[in-house]
């Protein structure tokens, strides 16, 4: 049946994603960890707090730059609801419903 084989994951994936998970667990854990073992000055604290929105930028500013009119009306949404909600998750969460849905109709 076509409904069964769409829900069914290959072994190999679902490994490859606790695998990822697990990577980035550790990663969060292990830094908190070594940073709690620092005074860490107030410009470090500065830089990494905006570290999470500089990686997003990094990763979705070269798409932004050569995508079309899709992808530039959901950084529209997106920066939209950055403003009115100050929540980064929901603006990422409305920017991709933004682009699958300018996508479709374009």
């Amino acid at each position: 049946m076509m409904g069964e084989e769409f829900l069914s994951l290959e072994p190999i994936v679902v490994a490859v994603i606790l695998a990822m998970a697990a990577a980035t667990i550790v990663t969060k854990v292990g830094g908190l960890w070594l940073l709690s073992r620092f005074d860490v000055s107030d410009r470090v604290e500065a830089g990494l707090s905006v570290l999470p929105g500089a990686i997003v930028v990094a990763l979705l500013g070269p798409e932004l730059a050569k995508g079309g009119p899709a992808e530039w009306g959901a950084a529209a949404v997106v920066v939209l609801v950055m403003w009115r909600t100050e929540n980064i998750l929901l603006a990422l969460v409305a920017g991709v419903i933004a682009v699958v849905a300018f996508r479709s109709i374009g």
